[in-house]
């Protein structure tokens, strides 16, 4: 942020408003373009451990998402999705899949129960009981899901100092938009630019408030 408030010779404030904006920009294309096919899912947590606090999932203070890679039929990474979520419940995967998920996909996660409800939205599903622990992320099926995790969460401590429970969903959507242009890197500019021409105006009023879920 202090480098682009340099780089353009503006406040800190209008710098935050211009990164926001367009960090929303992202999300908002990325959101309109479900992932299809072969698709890798895992439960993930944002935030610290607290000291003397439970671990994983239930853990108080830390703020959960639900992170998606959709893969081709060599087993190649080709587009990610990592959406915040209220918590890992039924209803709000089934919400999540009806909205990011295209019908006849093919779902893999692990044997946590809510990952089900994708059957619901006419996709298939493969859960694969993991039994946690270090070891679980060694296992191949879910090998670019869960690189993709630790990518994303090294790329996120090591860009900003602090990243608010209520912007995490664009701080997301940033890397996922940059990680599913990959392949034509000179056209995403120019691209970004278009999409935020037809992407309707929000205040910072709007952007101060917490991002919408799901």
């Amino acid at each position: 942020m202090l480098s682009l408030k340099r780089q353009l010779g503006i406040s800190y404030n209008a710098a935050w408003r211009l990164k926001h904006k367009l960090m929303q920009v992202m999300k908002e294309r990325d959101d309109s373009k479900p992932l299809s096919g072969h698709i890798q899912i895992d439960d993930v947590y944002w935030g610290g451990e607290r000291h003397g606090g439970k671990r994983g999932r239930g853990a108080s203070g830390k703020t959960p998402f639900v992170a998606a890679v959709q893969t081709n039929e060599e087993g190649h990474p080709i587009a990610m999705r990592m959406t915040q979520l209220n918590g890992f419940k039924t209803e709000a995967i089934f919400n999540w899949a009806e909205r990011h998920i295209a019908a006849g996909s093919h779902v893999i996660s692990d044997g946590l129960f809510c990952f089900r409800a994708v059957k619901k939205t006419g996709c298939s599903h493969q859960a694969i009981v993991t039994g946690g622990g270090p070891t679980c992320v060694m296992i191949e099926t879910f090998t670019w899901v869960n690189t993709m995790i630790g990518n994303v969460k090294g790329s996120m401590r090591g860009s900003y100092h602090s990243i608010g429970r209520r912007h995490l969903p664009r701080y997301l959507a940033e890397f996922c938009y940059r990680f599913n242009r990959r392949f034509n890197l000179e056209d995403m500019i120019p691209r970004l630019g278009y999409a935020a021409v037809r992407t309707l105006p929000m205040h910072q009023r709007l952007l101060k408030m917490a991002e919408a879920w799901g």
